[in-house]
């Protein structure tokens, strides 16, 4: 997703070294036993799509069938979500402006009234570190003055999508503990949503097997500064989607990053796999990867109303339709909300530019 992020420079994470060491040689070990040997290549196939968002602040495929029925029993400490804090929309997202610019456009009730009124997840892409603070304070002191929770994506990892449509991120991993922690800056006190780097983790398998430990240290060492930064901030990692990995894969990756000492998971951002087998697959996620009984998953629902496309198809597939409304009303056990990461009518890469906002498939999305 093309956009802005940005990260702090100020100064950067320091690993020591007998700790990094460590978590680095168990990390390798465990991935070793996940991956297997060797580089791998990048999993095309299964790829979650471009992330790209073109706005400073705005927003992949696989085949396989669904995880198959589970029977989640939410611990008694977690309650079934069915009260919902309003979200916060944030005004300089590209579809608003797109709306604003074109009061004449006969597809302007549609989009405006179905996708510009609601909110969406404010991306943050650019390896900017000398801004990331001031952009990210933006968002959440405008969402704590409106009583609102932001939902912001981090989204700079070194290697960023394989080298892939979304390529980018931060030069290096010492530049993106930096960024994190300028990022962190600028989180305030309010309740906060933090989706912690798309496919980061579900994609990983791209990476030299030295690399992947390197990668999985640094997002638990960013769990961890986030939510020393802002305690009521919600973090949660890269689950991939139900067609990707197998549970227990990813369960045991997301292990490795830290995930377990964080708020949860994440899946189906930027792609179209149906919430039913969203929700059975991030059950089995969660029951796999253990840690506290309060973790939680949310899933992406802003373009998988129609569910999975055809095999193989991941970039601005035709015949897709937006999905459930944002929410933290779930009512459905250890499922903390359906959110709207990948803003509707921004391309994958194929009906415009990477993260560009696209009238026609906005308008498609919408009225399917």
């Amino acid at each position: 997703m093309s956009g802005s992020h940005e990260r702090r420079v100020t100064r950067r994470g320091v690993r020591g070294a007998a700790a990094s060491a460590a978590v680095a040689l168990g990390i390798a070990a465990a991935a070793t036993a996940v991956f297997g040997g060797g580089d791998g290549g990048p999993e095309d196939p299964r790829r979650a799509g471009a992330r790209e968002s073109a706005s400073v602040v705005s927003a992949a495929p696989s085949p396989a069938p669904s995880s198959g029925p589970a029977t989640p029993s939410a611990p008694p400490s977690r309650p079934v979500p069915t009260e919902s804090p309003r979200l916060y929309r944030h005004p300089d997202s590209q579809v608003l402006e797109w709306v604003r610019t074109h009061p004449g456009d006969p597809r302007r009730p549609v989009i405006e009234s179905r996708i510009a009124n609601r909110p969406t997840a404010v991306w943050f892409t650019e390896y900017a570190p000398g801004t990331v603070t001031s952009r990210v304070r933006a968002v959440t002191s405008a969402a704590a003055a409106q009583d609102r929770v932001p939902v912001l994506v981090a989204y700079a990892i070194p290697d960023r999508d394989c080298g892939g449509a979304s390529e980018g991120g931060a030069p290096d991993l010492d530049a993106y503990d930096g960024w994190i922690d300028r990022f962190a800056a600028g989180l305030g006190s309010g309740e906060t949503v933090v989706i912690l780097e798309p496919d980061s983790i579900a994609q990983a398998g791209c990476l030299p097997e030295a690399r992947r430990a390197d990668r999985f240290a640094s997002l638990a060492r960013a769990g961890r500064v986030l939510k020393a930064a802002n305690p009521r901030a919600r973090v949660y990692y890269d689950a991939g989607h139900s067609g990707w990995n197998a549970p227990e894969k990813q369960a045991a990756l997301l292990r490795q990053a830290g995930a377990a000492s964080a708020d949860g998971v994440f899946s189906n951002v930027s792609n179209f796999r149906g919430t039913a087998d969203e929700s059975a697959y991030d059950r089995r996620v969660l029951d796999a990867l253990g840690g506290p009984p309060d973790l939680g998953a949310v899933i992406d629902t802003s373009r998988n109303g129609n569910g999975a496309p055809r095999e193989g198809e991941w970039c601005d597939p035709a015949g897709r339709r937006i999905g459930r409304a944002p929410t933290f009303a779930t009512g459905e056990a250890r499922i903390d909300a359906y959110l709207w990461v990948k803003p509707p009518g921004e391309s994958d890469g194929c009906r415009g530019a990477a993260g560009e906002f696209s009238p026609s498939y906005a308008y498609e999305l919408a009225s399917s």
